[in-house]
């Protein structure tokens, strides 16, 4: 994932900044406790592809 990406991208929950962890292939919010999948390259930022996660983040 590109790091200017990252810059402009936000949750579309609440419009907080997402991180990626390269591991799981995954955009995080930790505000709303979700992990949004990337796939090929591209971030799918819809709720209902959305997984919640725990805590740890």
């Amino acid at each position: 994932m590109k790091k200017k990406l990252l810059t402009i991208l936000s949750c579309p929950l609440c419009k907080g900044k997402l991180i990626y962890r390269s591991r799981d292939k995954e955009l995080i919010c930790e505000h709303d406790k979700l992990a949004y999948p990337v796939r090929n390259g591209v971030p799918i930022l819809l709720n209902s592809d959305a997984r919640v996660i725990d805590d740890q983040v």
